[in-house]
């Protein structure tokens, strides 16, 4: 499909870059070996490949954009790591390998998350001071933002308190969406049209693009804990409803929730006629996420 072979060029970009950055960071083997272990245990690098995507199709550089890209995969990454320790949702596997406190222990999975979280902004902050403009600025304020406390760290938190208190209701997980998930989604897309000089109306669209395919992506995530495989995920299912997590399938049922996540689509698809045929990836996209099957 095209839209993959478009995705695969990016990935290959923000790879190259991305593991230059790690292996010139000057971090000590013992730390610099866990944070290389989750890069490289693979993933679609779906964020950073809509940065540089965004940027691509507003007329932008796409040399600019790729700091800004490799850490908002750092990010992700860290991200993932720290999901999967026991105090968290306590996994045991990610992207079809061990997960990394299995592997390195608890401590260094934490100091490896840390050290990913860190390098991100150390990257994006040389690539302001390299190159001072208002594109970089707004960029780099888009993924802190949306890495933060009003974005992905407030959505976990919520998610926590859900699953503890047994608290269920729509405000709730819309919430947890709109944020655990859908944050960073919004940052990747607005970093890429920050970079491209894209105007407001061109930054609403995004922005209304990221909230809808961010709730689809988790919607379709939580399908797939019920109806996915190990093979095709690389993680543990079915722990959701085990855990007593706070999902669409827990407040509507499943059949209800695959409606609700094809309303999302169209919304999503809607948003993205503001840019017409130049938007035909994050169509692509859109479409197969809803029948996704990893």
């Amino acid at each position: 499909m095209p839209y993959k072979r478009e995705l695969a060029r990016y990935k290959g970009i923000v790879e190259e870059k991305m593991f230059a950055i790690v292996d010139g960071c000057g971090a000590p083997k013992e730390l610099k070996s866990p944070m290389r272990y989750s890069l490289e245990a693979g993933g679609k690098r779906l964020r950073p490949a809509m940065t540089l995507y965004v940027c691509e199709m507003l007329g932008g550089d796409i040399r600019r954009a790729l700091p800004f890209a490799c850490a908002l995969e750092m990010i992700h990454t860290y991200s993932l790591i720290h999901d999967d320790l026991p105090c968290m949702d306590n996994d045991d596997y990610r992207r079809g390998m061990p997960s990394n406190h299995r592997v390195f222990g608890e401590a260094n999975a934490v100091l490896a998350g840390d050290g990913l979280l860190s390098l991100a902004f150390d990257t994006m902050l040389a690539a302001i001071a390299k190159n001072p403009c208002q594109g970089e600025i707004k960029a780099a304020q888009a993924v802190s933002e949306g890495a933060g406390v009003r974005g992905m760290v407030a959505g976990q938190a919520i998610d926590l308190s859900c699953e503890r208190s047994g608290a269920w209701d729509m405000d709730a997980l819309r919430f947890i969406h709109t944020n655990k998930t859908g944050a960073m989604i919004r940052a990747s897309l607005l970093a890429g049209g920050c970079i491209a000089d894209a105007d407001e109306d061109q930054m609403k669209a995004l922005d209304d693009f990221g909230y809808a395919y961010g709730d689809l992506f988790q919607m379709t995530d939580d399908i797939l804990d019920i109806e996915g495989s190990f093979e095709s995920m690389g993680k543990t299912l079915g722990k959701d409803a085990k855990e007593g997590k706070l999902t669409y399938i827990s407040l509507t049922g499943l059949e209800e929730a695959k409606k609700i996540a094809d309303r999302t689509a169209e919304r999503a698809l809607k948003a993205l006629e503001a840019f017409g045929e130049r938007a035909w990836l994050l169509r692509e996209l859109t479409n197969a996420t809803v029948s996704r099957k990893s």
